[in-house]
């Protein structure tokens, strides 16, 4: 089994373990950090007019990493993942807005709003922990939106679990054999299963609204 961190600073891998449902075995403590306060090398910026990420990202002295929200498009891993624990912490620096985590981000089709095939774990702010098939992506449980909607949905399970804006969030996500389990400050929101793609890209999507992001840390078992 490997192990991945990714984090926003150089000092101290926290080593994560899968939730008991998804994973038996303790991993390895091997650790590789892919965002190193500010090194953005592990990623790319997907938008249409090829904005360099540099000038949407930005570096704090504590480790964090401040997000433009603008132009419309998302950040994106260069490698692929399949079976994972992906913990992200972020806050809203300004007026609260609209966001969320991708995974298993396909190449491909593509929406009517340039979000990929993949699935769409909620940031929106009083909406956080909604999960959204992006693009024609599937999994076995019923959405809470009609047939034919928009915007598919399937809805949390729990009362909303985020924190005054301002406050930082946390949001943790398994990945293990096609099912994706999605917590927001340690409640549980989601649970889908029979994912269509079941592996893919990370990352996160600029809908407008700056935010900050901190502690993103990836472990990964093959």
């Amino acid at each position: 089994m490997q192990t991945l961190s990714v984090q926003f600073s150089r000092a101290g891998v926290l080593a994560m373990f899968f939730l008991a449902s998804a994973c038996s075995a303790a991993p390895a403590a091997n650790h590789t950090v892919l965002f190193d306060a500010g090194d953005l090398a592990a990623w790319e910026f997907v938008t249409p007019d090829k904005t360099p990420i540099k000038t949407v990202c930005h570096a704090h002295s504590d480790g964090s990493l401040a997000l433009d929200g603008k132009p419309i498009g998302y950040l994106q891993t260069v490698a692929t993942y399949e079976n994972y624990h992906l913990h992200v912490e972020w806050r809203w620096t300004g007026q609260p807005g609209n966001s969320g985590v991708l995974v298993h981000i396909a190449s491909g089709a593509i929406d009517r709003n340039l979000w990929p095939l993949c699935f769409q774990i909620q940031m929106k702010h009083t909406r956080a922990g909604d999960l959204l098939p992006m693009a024609g992506a599937k999994f076995a449980e019923k959405l809470s939106t009609p047939p034919g909607a928009k915007t598919p949905q399937r809805d949390r399970t729990s009362a909303s679990s985020e924190k005054p804006v301002g406050d930082w969030n946390s949001c943790d996500i398994v990945c293990h054999d096609g099912t994706i389990e999605a917590t927001i400050n340690g409640v549980l929101q989601n649970r889908v299963t029979n994912c269509a793609p079941s592996s893919g890209h990370l990352g996160f999507q600029f809908e407008g609204s700056p935010y900050e992001l901190r502690n993103v840390r990836l472990e990964t078992s093959d």
